[in-house]
């Protein structure tokens, strides 16, 4: 986890021109830039203005088109899945609190007072974005999680929560992040060289970075593997002017093709997404398929969902809502999938597969992750928090290539050729 917010610092370097707040609110008057094709993307609609939505269950309606048999699976899923969820940034910091799975990295009384800052409203969403997805993950294993508190030295920490060899999950990793410091006189020169004026005080550029990730590796080669990251970073000049940008994205990594599951998993976030944007969910699912390729095996490493970077239009408040709404989606995208397949049956021949796709995610994890990479070239980082991300088996095998009109060849083809799945 610590890897990520160590490789904001990274990205800031390579992304100065985009750290500006754009000025409109209607999102239909500002166009947004997508890094991954290097252009700008002139994209028209308005944001809903209604209530916010709370993803409490997967909804029927996510799978609307699916057959009726899936809807049967799903729906005896989504009613074990329901829970209470505390409004949105409702009541006082401290009472919040109780229902995470442990304090803030940032004292409760500095919460308090700048509850109304974005950098204390997105802590809070991390925080809640854990404890929810633990609690539905030990639920539905019996298991409890393992939660370590770290702290670095040049300032901030992080909460991670472990669950290792429990009766469902063989892994489970979900990771709270929050660091802050000082960018180097190298880096702010960096960021000047990509044309921004930033101006610190006494040469200091005060930062904050922020964000909760997870990975969850299951025993049972039926249960996909799922990944999410919502991220904020900040930095201060020397007039007190901010700025900022968010990132992150969730995505699914199946071992076997149910495209029951793909459609539910792919409507959730497409929900998710129209709320704010009509472009948001097809260009951050292309950029998904994109980011999570492993090149040199020519196939990408699941079969996607949403990924986007460095958004900073049209405003603050309506990119934290957006963002809100994502995490919104982690359990109700992925808990019913995980209980329609918990009984499910598998062979050896099934599970000698799971291990050589998760040998891919290791390879690309290692390979091509930014934040991984950058975390491990960096002094200071947390190296626990970095590798949470492994599962704890993998496997290697020579020359490997499923036969022709298997499973295990549809998957692989799905892989090499990113589909539609809604």
């Amino acid at each position: 986890m610590s890897s990520f917010v160590l490789y904001t610092l990274s990205r800031t370097l390579r992304s100065a021109a985009r750290l500006g707040t754009a000025g409109k609110a209607d999102l239909a008057s500002v166009p947004w830039r997508s890094r991954a094709v290097g252009a700008r993307h002139m994209s028209y609609g308005r944001t809903a203005n209604g209530a916010r939505l709370v993803w409490v269950t997967g909804g029927a309606a996510a799978v609307a088109g699916v057959a009726a048999a899936a809807f049967t699976h799903f729906q005896r899923a989504e009613m074990a899945t329901r829970r209470e969820v505390v409004k949105d940034e409702e009541g006082s910091i401290a009472e919040r609190c109780k229902a995470f799975m442990s304090l803030p990295v940032t004292p409760v009384e500095q919460l308090e007072k700048k509850k109304g800052e974005m950098s204390a409203r997105m802590e809070m969403l991390i925080m809640q974005t854990q404890a929810e997805f633990c609690r539905a993950l030990e639920e539905v294993d019996g298991g409890k999680f393992r939660v370590d508190h770290w702290s670095r030295e040049e300032g901030g920490g992080g909460i991670s929560c472990v669950m290792q060899d429990g009766k469902v999950f063989e892994k489970a990793g979900v990771n709270v992040s929050v660091v802050s410091g000082y960018l180097t006189e190298e880096a702010a020169k960096q960021m000047r060289s990509r044309g921004k004026v930033l101006k610190g005080k006494d040469g200091k550029l005060p930062f904050i970075a922020m964000g909760v990730s997870s990975v969850i590796h299951p025993k049972n080669p039926h249960i996909p593997t799922v990944h999410f990251n919502y991220r904020y970073f900040e930095i201060e000049e020397e007039d007190g002017s901010k700025q900022w940008w968010f990132g992150g994205g969730t995505d699914l990594t199946p071992v076997y093709i149910d495209k029951e599951d793909a459609a539910l998993f792919h409507s959730v976030l497409r929900e998710a997404c129209d709320k704010h944007h009509p472009k948001y969910y097809p260009d951050f699912k292309k950029w998904c398929d994109r980011y999570f390729y492993v090149r040199h095996r020519g196939e990408t490493r699941g079969i996607g969902g949403i990924f986007f970077d460095d958004l900073d239009s049209p405003n603050q408040e309506e990119v934290f809502n957006f963002v809100q709404s994502c995490a919104k989606t982690v359990v109700p995208c992925y808990l019913p999938i995980v209980r329609k397949h918990l009984n499910d049956s598998f062979t050896q021949q099934e599970k000698d597969w799971q291990q050589v796709r998760r040998g891919r995610y290791v390879e690309f994890n290692l390979v091509y992750d930014r934040g991984v990479k950058f975390g491990l070239a960096t002094p200071g980082s947390r190296i626990e928090s970095i590798l949470m991300s492994l599962p704890l088996t993998a496997r290697w095998e020579y020359m490997h290539e499923p036969r022709k009109g298997t499973k295990e060849a549809e998957m692989l083809e799905a892989l090499r050729s990113p589909k539609e799945w809604i």
